[in-house]
């Protein structure tokens, strides 16, 4: 069985999580736990903490199996 990425947005941010990269440091759950969650699905709540917080974290991935990606504002007519 193959493990592929995860997926998780919301209005601000895309965050990919890719199992098959991770070396199981556990920081983003140590160090976040509000948004990176062990014991519930889906583990990503995006609404546990302020953008830039959950972008400060993902950048300390050892592994980089947690990417992230801004999502453009759509403008209104």
């Amino acid at each position: 069985m193959e493990a592929n990425a995860n997926v998780f947005s919301n209005a601000e941010i895309t965050v990919t999580y890719e199992p098959k990269c991770c070396i199981n440091a556990e920081l983003c759950a140590k160090q976040l736990s509000d948004v990176f969650r062990h014991t519930v699905i889906p583990w990503i709540d995006l609404d546990g903490a302020k953008t830039k917080r959950i972008i400060k974290q993902i950048k300390k991935c050892p592994s980089g199996a947690l990417q992230y990606h801004l999502r453009q504002k759509e403008e209104v007519a």
